[in-house]
């Protein structure tokens, strides 16, 4: 599965850039770097998680999940915002303790190397993530991907400010970049969050979508009625969508029953992956 495969890929780069980050953090002693080892540790949990639930996710429903395993995904990526906010509290908190007892940072130039080093391998990673993200409609590769992007950030960002240490002597800068790098990451989990939390609880697609929906349902308003009860919700990468069709009293069930596919093949021709519901009522029995 070509999903599965880059998910695994981004496990093994979180798993080098983190040992990477971490032995050199321990080693020049900033706390900036090892925020950043943390921050990628939980880069490599959620890795992992992504890479598990795209694997479950995929398979196809059977007598206990008839509707599928999509859902996992949304589970996913809601735990991938958490990790990402303990990592933001966690980062904030160290930065704070070395604030007040302030210590200098050693090797700064070989922080800086593997700063850009992770920030070069990740970015590559994220960019392979995001395009199969967008080919599957994948909502655990997306967080994955803009978990990477993040690290890319915040390592530049450590880079820069341990550059700054070195030619100012101003140590200071190392706890206080960490303390900003702990609140954009945090800003970066709230946006995921309010994409991977809604299907959890059956919200409905986006007004852009259901309008696109509606708008080629509509391309067919001559061979029917009306439409009610019209209803959207996301699971994973699979859109769900039913609505009550109400056709003429003398259509008959084969021609009721063309009309239906031919909208659900239309439907599909945007959202590949949907499951479509039509529910076809004669005109004399609308309510």
């Amino acid at each position: 599965m070509k999903g599965a495969n880059v998910a695994f890929l981004s496990v093994l780069s979180n798993a080098f850039v983190v040992l990477s980050k971490f032995v050199v953090g321990l080693l020049t002693g900033s706390v900036a770097i090892i925020s950043e080892a943390i921050h990628s540790a939980l880069d490599l949990a959620a890795s992992l998680i992504a890479f598990f639930s795209i694997r479950i996710s995929g398979r196809t429903a059977d007598q206990q999940h008839p509707y599928g395993h999509g859902k996992v995904e949304n589970v996913s990526g809601t735990i991938e915002t958490i990790l990402i906010f303990v990592a933001g509290i966690w980062i904030i908190y160290e930065c704070v303790h070395k604030i007040i007892h302030p210590s200098p940072v050693e090797l700064p130039y070989l922080g800086i190397i593997v700063m850009l080093i992770g920030a070069g391998i990740n970015y590559w990673v994220s960019r392979k993530l995001k395009k199969t993200a967008a080919e599957m409609n994948s909502v655990a590769m997306k967080s994955n991907a803009l978990h990477l992007l993040t690290d890319v950030f915040t390592s530049l960002g450590v880079a820069f400010s341990l550059l700054l240490v070195t030619i100012t002597g101003w140590h200071i800068l190392d706890p206080v970049i960490g303390i900003i790098l702990a609140f954009y990451i945090m800003r970066e989990a709230y946006k995921l969050m309010k994409e991977s939390f809604p299907p959890l609880i059956d919200a409905r697609l986006s007004e852009e979508e259901e309008e696109n929906i509606l708008h080629i349902i509509q391309s067919f308003e001559e061979k029917y009625i009306e439409v009610h009860n019209f209803r959207t919700r996301r699971s994973g990468p699979e859109e769900i969508i039913d609505f009550h069709l109400v056709v003429p009293s003398t259509m008959s069930v084969i021609t009721s029953h063309q009309l239906s596919d031919e909208m659900e093949q239309a439907i599909k021709q945007v959202f590949h992956r949907a499951q479509i519901l039509i529910h076809i009522e004669p005109e004399h029995e609308r309510m």
